[in-house]
């Protein structure tokens, strides 16, 4: 015995149904930025690399506020881009204290 809810043999069980369905609701913008938007914290630590070879005073102290700032906006990568930045300038000015005192 069938129940009455089965379809009759040889009918699509789907049939009934309808083919096209709505989207899904789009999510609300968010106020806040994106975890993948992590611009000032990449330029952070690019600051913080340059800051090992040329001008470590400024290259690291940019590199350091921008990982500050980027770090207030919700960059999760801000954190370790200003501690970077800061680490990179000191070594580029140990570096040119090192350098600088076995030039002739």
């Amino acid at each position: 015995m069938t129940s009455s809810h089965d379809p009759p043999e040889g009918e699509d069980p789907r049939a009934g149904e309808t083919q096209w369905s709505q989207p899904p609701p789009y999510p609300p913008p968010s106020p806040y930025r994106q975890p993948s938007a992590q611009v000032l914290s990449i330029i952070g630590f690019v600051c913080g690399a340059v800051a090992l070879l040329f001008v470590p005073i400024l290259f690291g102290l940019a590199g350091i506020i921008l990982g500050i700032v980027g770090h207030t906006r919700g960059e999760p990568l801000g954190k370790w881009a200003a501690g970077t930045a800061g680490v990179c300038m000191v070594i580029g000015v140990l570096l040119g204290i090192l350098l600088s005192g076995f030039h002739p």
